[in-house]
């Protein structure tokens, strides 16, 4: 799968986002909760807990940024940030639901996670035009 410019930028902003997030969350998990105004304290158990998703979302970032890079990977990076940039809103839409207002910084990923999303869906969409744009084009010849 050939990416677009415009897919490859959207794609790197989504890996290199989620990267530098999940690294940050795994290797300092104090020092990135600070910054939204969470204290965590001490508690190996919840900091487990913290650094895990963590490191999954570098891994993730790590997916989207191959697909940057390798056309092979192209499908499974797209896949993957929509999932990451999609399921994140969708949980902090929950959380303000059941859990109430958080503070304006969570509000600022919230926001920023959607407008990843909106970019991402643009992205993925326009490739799909394409596509069945080229097969009927092709269509038509044969």
């Amino acid at each position: 799968m050939q990416l677009t410019r415009f897919q490859k930028i959207t794609l790197g902003i989504s890996g290199v986002t989620a990267l530098a997030i999940g690294t940050f969350i795994t290797l300092a998990p104090h020092a990135f909760y600070a910054s939204y105004g969470i204290a965590l304290g001490q508690d190996p158990n919840l900091l487990n807990e913290l650094r895990a998703p963590g490191a999954g979302l570098t891994v993730f970032g790590a997916l989207m940024l191959a697909g940057v890079v390798r056309a092979a990977m192209a499908p499974i990076a797209l896949a993957v940030a929509l999932t990451v940039y999609l399921a994140f809103p969708v949980g902090r839409i929950v959380g303000i639901f059941m859990d109430g207002m958080p503070s304006s910084n969570v509000i600022g990923a919230l926001v920023f996670e959607v407008v990843v999303a909106g970019l991402l869906i643009a992205a993925f969409r326009t490739r799909s035009t394409m596509n069945a744009g080229s097969d009927r084009y092709a269509n038509t010849i044969g």
